[in-house]
C-alpha cells in the first residue's frame, strides 16, 4: 500500500510517500480502506522529535484517526472488533498510523450513513479528550466554564459539551474566530493582554473551571480568574508542573463515548469544523497548516 512515512525527524520535509507493507488485523483489530486520515498537533511534534520519542530506527506511518471501510477483522481478542464486519463503516483511533491506504484501528465506531468520512474523522481525539478534560474538572449546570481556544478542534467541543450539560461557557479566540464561538453556545473574547478583565466584565462572580487548550501561557491568568489552582487542567502547557496546575495527557479512549460523539454528530446535536481536506501527498502542506494554526479547523488527509 501506499504510506506517508518519515524516517528521521525534521519538519514537514522530512514527510513523504511510500509502498509498506499492509497492515494485517491483529486480535481484537479490523483493518480499514482509509477514506479520511486526520492531521493532529501530535503527528507534528513527533515527526520533529518535540515529544521526547528516540528518532526513528525505520519508517513511521504518523496519523492517529482514521474513517474508512472494513476489509479485515482480526481474530478475537478484548472488544474492539465485537459485531463489525468488512464492509461497514467506522472511525477510531489509528493503530501503527493512518496517513495510508490501509490502517488498523481497535477503538472504534460505526459512522452513520449520511456522515462523510471527512466529518466523522474529526472526533475520536477531540471527543476524548474534551469528555476526559470535563470529567476531571466536574462541569455542572449553574456553573461556568472558561475554556481557553474555544475555536480549537478541542475546545469547540469542550464548549458543546459543556453547554450540553447546562453550564455556562466563556470562550477565547482569536478576533476573526469570535462569531464562530458565540455560534458554539459559548461567550466569546478574546485572548491576549486585558484577558482578566474582559473575563471578569462577563462573569463578576467568577469562573467555576478552566480548561486551557492552546498552551499559550494562560495559565497565570487563570489562576488570578480562579482564586488559586483548583478546577483548572491544561492540556497542552508544560508549565502547568511548576504553577502546580493539572495537566492532563494520557488518553482514555473509549469506544461508547467515541459512539456517542459519533451519533450526536450526525444527529446534528455536535458540529466540528474541517478547515482542509487534501490529498495523502499533500501531507507535508497539511503539516506546514497544523503547526502555523491557520486551517481554520482540522486538516484532513484523503487517499
Amino acid at each position: 500500500m501506499r504510506a506517508i512515512v518519515y524516517e528521521s525527524h525534521g519538519g514537514p520535509e522530512v514527510l513523504h510517500l511510500a509502498a509498506v507493507p499492509d497492515p494485517q488485523a491483529g486480535p481484537g483489530q479490523v483493518r480499514v480502506r482509509v477514506e479520511a486520515a486526520a492531521v493532529n498537533g501530535w503527528d507534528v511534534k513527533s515527526g520533529a522529535g518535540a515529544t521526547g520519542a528516540p528518532a526513528p530506527t525505520s519508517a513511521v506511518v504518523p496519523g492517529l484517526e482514521v474513517a474508512g471501510v472494513v476489509d479485515q477483522v482480526g481474530p478475537p481478542g478484548g472488544d474492539g472488533a465485537t459485531g463489525v464486519a468488512p464492509g461497514d463503516r467506522v472511525v477510531g483511533f489509528a493503530v501503527g498510523g493512518g496517513y495510508a491506504e490501509l490502517a488498523l484501528t481497535s477503538v472504534f465506531a460505526r459512522v452513520p450513513d449520511g456522515l462523510a468520512a471527512a466529518d466523522a474523522v474529526t472526533l475520536p481525539v477531540a471527543a476524548e479528550t474534551a469528555t476526559r478534560v470535563l470529567r476531571l474538572l466536574d462541569v455542572r449546570s449553574g456553573e461556568t466554564l472558561l475554556v481557553h481556544g474555544a475555536s480549537g478542534s478541542v475546545g469547540e467541543l469542550a464548549v458543546q459539551l459543556a453547554v450540553r450539560r447546562g453550564a455556562r461557557v466563556i470562550g477565547t479566540a482569536s478576533q476573526r474566530n469570535q462569531d464562530r464561538v458565540a455560534a458554539l453556545g459559548a461567550t466569546p473574547t478574546t485572548y491576549g493582554a486585558g484577558l482578566v478583565e474582559r473575563v471578569r466584565a462577563l462573569a463578576p462572580d467568577g469562573v467555576d473551571a478552566v480548561l486551557d487548550a492552546t498552551g499559550a501561557g494562560v495559565l497565570p491568568d487563570s489562576i488570578a480568574l480562579r482564586g488559586g489552582t483548583d478546577r483548572i487542567v491544561t492540556i497542552a502547557d508544560d508549565a502547568a508542573a511548576d504553577l502546580g496546575v493539572q495537566a492532563s495527557w494520557r488518553s482514555e479512549r473509549d469506544a461508547g463515548e467515541l459512539a456517542e460523539a459519533v451519533d450526536a454528530l450526525a444527529r446534528g446535536e455536535l458540529t466540528t469544523t474541517v478547515g482542509a481536506v487534501l490529498p495523502l501527498a499533500d501531507a507535508p502542506r497539511a503539516h506546514e497548516l497544523v503547526e502555523t494554526g491557520r486551517a481554520g479547523g482540522k486538516v484532513v488527509l484523503v487517499p
